[in-house]
């Protein structure tokens, strides 16, 4: 029997905890609600294996008590605990390197012509994990224009998952971390720390962390010049996505750029392609 033919109320699976349809739904419905996340019926499994971990350390009999809990308390801590067990923070630095090659060669040079001038320049990691992307970013930015942190130029990190976003803040390592990193860039901005790296103060210095909710309101009030969201719309429906990248396009400087993972694509007028992956504004430079 599928899943669209199975009862609510039928398991799903022989596991410790029981676990139907109805279950799965609902935990997919508090997830969407929350994060705009899609969970397609195949990720019962994962939700059963991730969750269930929730459900034994709450002490709690079944998948059912759990849903009970998140849905008699809106401001109940366990959601950011099932949001947190739920959203997958696969990353490495200089993951996807076309983009870093083309912030070298195409975004940053007007951009440090402007910062130089005296102008604002703003970047934005949207959906940083564990800080892999932007300290990537700082990097290729530092090594193009040591004298960044002089200017007025910063880089913006969020996550909707506080627990990444403090071990992004942290900037620690290990060895398997690093390696992405080319020999001379490792040896500019990370520090050996114990058994594994820590990132340069350097780094930090252009750096702001903090958790944010891209389905939310966003309460940074200026534009950026580039906005890397890579592999997040990946996991919203068709319907989220397009409202993420309008909202994404709304808060792109005239000539900004925006990044997103290799197996996404806008589809929205506002937007161009400015190279693989890459948009601008429609009728920008």
């Amino acid at each position: 029997m599928t899943a669209a033919h199975r009862s609510p109320e039928e398991s799903t699976n022989d596991g410790e905890f029981p676990f139907t349809t109805a279950d799965f739904r609902a935990i997919a419905d508090l997830l969407y609600a929350a994060s705009g996340i899609h969970l397609a019926d195949a990720k019962a499994t994962l939700v059963y294996s991730r969750i269930a971990k929730r459900v034994r350390k709450l002490r709690l009999e079944s998948f059912r008590a759990y849903c009970d809990l998140l849905r008699s308390d809106p401001d109940h801590p366990e959601h950011a605990a099932m949001l947190s067990a739920l959203t997958t923070n696969v990353t490495r630095f200089f993951r996807e390197p076309h983009h870093f090659e083309h912030m070298t060669s195409d975004l940053l040079p007007p951009l440090i012509a402007k910062a130089r001038a005296g102008g604002r320049v703003r970047l934005w990691s949207a959906g940083c994990s564990a800080g892999h992307e932007p300290y990537s970013m700082a990097m290729t930015l530092l090594d193009a224009f040591p004298e960044a942190a002089r200017h007025d130029i910063r880089i913006l990190a969020t996550d909707i998952d506080p627990l990444v976003v403090e071990h992004a803040r942290r900037g620690l390592y290990n060895d398997g971390d690093v390696e992405p990193i080319a020999a001379p860039l490792r040896s500019k901005f990370m520090n050996r720390a114990g058994s594994g790296w820590q990132v340069a103060p350097a780094l930090t210095e252009l750096l702001s962390f903090g958790s944010l909710n891209l389905m939310e309101d966003w309460p940074m009030r200026g534009k950026f010049d580039a906005i890397f969201c890579r592999n997040v719309a990946i996991y919203f429906d068709e319907p989220t996505q397009t409202r993420l990248f309008t909202r994404f396009a709304e808060r792109l400087t005239p000539d900004g750029r925006l990044y997103i993972g290799h197996s996404e694509r806008s589809l929205i007028p506002q937007l161009t392609s400015a190279g693989l992956t890459i948009y601008r504004l429609k009728g920008a430079a």
